[in-house]
Order: C-alpha cells, then sequence, then structure tokens
C-alpha cells in the first residue's frame, strides 16, 4: 500500500473514532436526562421551562444534586419532633381565627425545621432547591404555599388560598418530620 491509502485508513480510523465518542457522549446525555426526569418529576420540566437551553437546566439540577451531597441532614430527635407536632397543632388551631398569622407561622416553622435537620435555611430558592432533591414530589406544593405566605404579607391572599396554602405546608411539613400519618396532629 502507498502513502495516500495510509493516509485515508487512518483519517477514517479517527473519523470513525471520533464518531464513536460523539454517540456514547450522546447515549450517555439521553440516559443523564432521563434520569433527571425520574429524579426530579415536575420540578424537572419547571426548571426546563425557565432555561434557556436544556444543558443549563440540566447544571442546575446537577449542582442541587451536588449541594445536597454536602449537606448532612440530620433526623429529629423525638423530643424535637413532638414539640414541633405540637407547634403545627397550635398553628391548624389558629387557622380558624387568624389564618393570615396561621400561613405565616407555618412557613417560618417549616423553615426552622428545615434548619434543626440541616438544610441551609438562609434563601428560599436554596431551600426549595434542596427540597427538590429531597422530596421532589412537594416541591411544587413548597413553593406554591410560599408564593402564598408572600401574597398573604401583602394582604393579597384570601381565606382559600391561604387554607390551601396551610394543607401545603403540611404536606411538607410531615415528610420533614418523618411524621408517620396526618392524624397524629
Amino acid at each position: 500500500m502507498d502513502t495516500s491509502t495510509w493516509i485515508a485508513l487512518a483519517i477514517g480510523a479517527v473519523v470513525l473514532v471520533l464518531v464513536i465518542i460523539a454517540v456514547s457522549s450522546a447515549i450517555r446525555r439521553r440516559r443523564h436526562s432521563t434520569w433527571l426526569r425520574e429524579q426530579f418529576g415536575g420540578e424537572y420540566d419547571r426548571v426546563m421551562d425557565h432555561a434557556e437551553k436544556r444543558r443549563d437546566a440540566e447544571r442546575d439540577l446537577d449542582d442541587r444534586i451536588d449541594l445536597r451531597e454536602h449537606v448532612e441532614v440530620r433526623d429529629l430527635s423525638p423530643a424535637a419532633r413532638d414539640r414541633y407536632l405540637a407547634e403545627w397543632r397550635d398553628i391548624q388551631t389558629r387557622f380558624v381565627d387568624r389564618p393570615e398569622t396561621a400561613v405565616d407561622e407555618a412557613d417560618a416553622l417549616v423553615a426552622q425545621v428545615m434548619g434543626e435537620r440541616g438544610y441551609p435555611v438562609d434563601d428560599f430558592d436554596t431551600r426549595a432547591g434542596l427540597v427538590s432533591v429531597d422530596h421532589p414530589q412537594l416541591v411544587e406544593d413548597y413553593r406554591h404555599a410560599h408564593d402564598v405566605a408572600l401574597q398573604n404579607r401583602q394582604r393579597e391572599a384570601d381565606t382559600e388560598e391561604l387554607r390551601g396554602a396551610l394543607l401545603r405546608y403540611r404536606s411538607l411539613f410531615d415528610a420533614l418530620l418523618g411524621a408517620r400519618s396526618s392524624s397524629e396532629a
């Protein structure tokens, strides 16, 4: 074989290797996208809707997972769990006469529980991002309840919205406490 044949074969081999690498990379990205979609559920779609590119959205979700891996989340002691359940019962009781106050207290109590468990609580977006990793089925409820709490502070939420927010906070509260059932409180 002459030199030009060897060069053509070498170029062909390089092209083949590059095609195999590209296909392999695309398959890995597709599998990772599928895994993220399964891990985050509806939150995956929400993040996709707010991102300019799929890669940016998936990087955001990967960053949440990385952050969560560095956060040491602890179980609550039985005493702390009982104390929080009692506080929740008080909030529910106050809702009848003061729904505005009860929703603000529920928002604060959920953040307090998260803090005691080890979640960073300085800003809502970080809390919601970590909730999306641990409780992807509840993060939409948490976002909605928090939005109502913010509307409530502006006196723009009605009683039905406040009731819905309290129920949504309760779902996350139960998950954070590891409550066995809502009938406990």
